[in-house]
C-alpha cells in the first residue's frame, strides 16, 4: 500500500525544486551576482528542527548543491 500523502509530498518537491532552478538560472542570467548572493547567505541558514533530526550542515549543503546545480546548468543549457 502506497502513503498518497508521502507521494504528493515528493512530487510538490520535485516540482518545486525544478521550478526553482529555472528561475535561479533565469534570473542569473538577467542579473550576474544573484547567485554569489544566494551562496553568501547560506551562513544563516538552518534546520528549524527541535529533536535529534536538526541537521543545520545538512540543510546548507542541500543549497549549496542546488547553487552548484544552477551555475552548471545555465539558462542556455536548459
Amino acid at each position: 500500500m502506497t502513503d498518497t500523502t508521502a507521494i504528493m509530498a515528493r512530487q510538490r518537491e520535485i516540482a518545486s525544486e525544478h521550478l526553482l532552478f529555472k528561475l535561479m538560472e533565469y534570473v542569473e542570467a538577467q542579473h550576474p551576482g544573484l547567485l554569489d548572493f544566494m551562496e553568501a547567505s547560506l551562513d544563516h541558514l538552518g534546520d528549524p528542527a527541535t529533536d535529534e533530526t536538526k541537521d543545520d550542515a545538512g540543510v546548507r549543503q542541500i543549497a549549496a548543491r542546488m547553487i552548484t546545480g544552477a551555475r552548471k546548468q545555465g539558462v542556455d543549457e536548459g
